[in-house]
C-alpha cells in the first residue's frame, strides 16, 4: 500500500499542519514519570477535503482552523496523566478526525528528554476516515 499524499490537487486535498507545539505532558509508565510533567514535541499533519476550485471566499468558515486544531491538542495534554505516546497521539488523532472534512490525520509525539542519547523517542500514528 502507497502511503497517502496529505496534500493532492487531483484528489482535492490541502494540507494543515502543526510544526513542533512543545508542551509540559503528565505521560509516562515509570514511577518517575508519575513525580513531574515532561516535555514533548506534536506534529499535525492533516489531508483536509477541499471543496473549491481555486481560491475560494476569505472565511475561516470554510476551512479547517489550525488554532481550533491546536486548542484540542493543548486540551487533551492537559487532561491528565496518559501512560504511552500511543494513546496520546491516537487521542489527537481521534479529535482532528471529528471535522468531516478531515480526511487523514498524521500525528506524531516526541519525548524530547528521555534518553540521554537520543534528541527524542516517540511514535507516529496515521488514521484515516472510515
Amino acid at each position: 500500500m502507497e502511503p497517502v499524499r496529505i496534500a493532492d490537487a487531483g484528489q482535492g486535498l490541502r494540507h494543515v499542519f502543526l510544526r513542533d507545539m512543545v508542551l509540559a505532558a503528565s505521560i509516562g509508565v515509570y514511577p518517575r514519570e508519575h513525580e513531574a510533567r515532561q516535555r514533548i514535541r506534536v506534529n499535525v499533519d492533516l489531508a483536509v477535503a477541499d471543496a473549491s476550485d481555486g481560491v475560494g471566499p476569505d472565511d475561516l468558515a470554510r476551512v479547517v482552523d489550525y488554532g481550533l486544531v491546536a486548542e484540542a491538542v493543548r486540551r487533551i495534554v492537559a487532561s491528565g496523566h496518559v501512560r504511552l505516546v500511543e494513546t496520546l497521539a491516537e487521542r489527537i488523532a481521534e479529535a482532528c478526525l471529528l471535522d468531516s472534512r478531515v480526511m487523514t490525520a498524521r500525528i506524531r509525539v516526541e519525548k524530547l528528554d528521555i534518553l540521554p542519547d537520543a534528541e527524542s523517542a516517540g511514535v507516529e500514528v496515521e488514521r484515516r476516515r472510515r
